[in-house]
């Protein structure tokens, strides 16, 4: 039955849900010093990103290179991202310290969250896609944000659902262990590919130098 063939359905999930662990395994692996988790994570976003088209090879070989090529700019970007999770981190321990927190405390930190998740969604995606400053990179994720709010919306909508699922029983999370994170970033890639292709018709309109 074609079914079971190498080309078949049941083949290539399998193939695919084992090149998804490999490069989970792979990703952790080069986030465990931390300081290399922003390389660690635009590489992840190198090879989810060809996932999408069918194009990307061998997954190992594919991820060092990726890694190793963007380790100046994964680095910073990186730890970008670990400060302001620190920062908005701190806003909700502080809120659960004070006895009688003033509700703008919370407030701040729901804001902060939104803008954090704004400016940072499609960071990764677009270092992994195309060379620029840290600046820039972070700026036109912003606007990115802004100019396709909607979409970018209903990427957290779908973003915490899988989530949601992951955790909802023990064995969702062994999965998750396996997967979760990596299957996360297809999920991002997926949206950012759609706004690439839309970026790429008329650069000038959002992706600046």
């Amino acid at each position: 039955m074609k079914l079971f063939q190498v080309d078949g359905p049941v083949y290539r999930f399998f193939a695919r849900m084992w090149d998804m662990i490999k490069l989970n395994f792979l990703w952790l692996l080069c986030s465990l010093p931390v300081v290399t988790i922003g390389a660690s994570t635009v590489a992840a976003y190198t090879v989810t990103l060809k996932m999408l088209n069918d194009q990307e090879g061998y997954i190992g070989k594919e991820f060092f290179k990726a890694f190793r090529g963007n380790l100046k700019n994964g680095i910073p970007l990186g730890l970008v991202t670990l400060v302001a999770a620190y920062a908005v981190y701190l806003d909700f321990q502080i809120f659960h310290a004070v006895k009688e927190p003033p509700l703008i405390i919370l407030i701040m930190g729901i804001i902060a969250v939104f803008v954090f998740l704004l400016g940072l969604i499609y960071a990764f995606p677009l270092s992994a896609r195309y060379e620029n400053t840290l600046v820039c990179t972070l700026k036109n994720s912003w606007e990115i944000s802004l100019r396709y709010f909607g979409r970018t919306v209903l990427l957290f909508v779908v973003l915490a659902v899988e989530l949601v699922l992951f955790f909802f029983t023990e064995w969702m999370f062994v999965l998750f262990a396996l997967i979760g994170p990596c299957c996360l970033f297809l999920t991002v890639s997926g949206f950012a590919m759609y706004i690439f292709g839309q970026i790429e018709k008329d650069p000038d309109t959002v992706v600046r130098k």
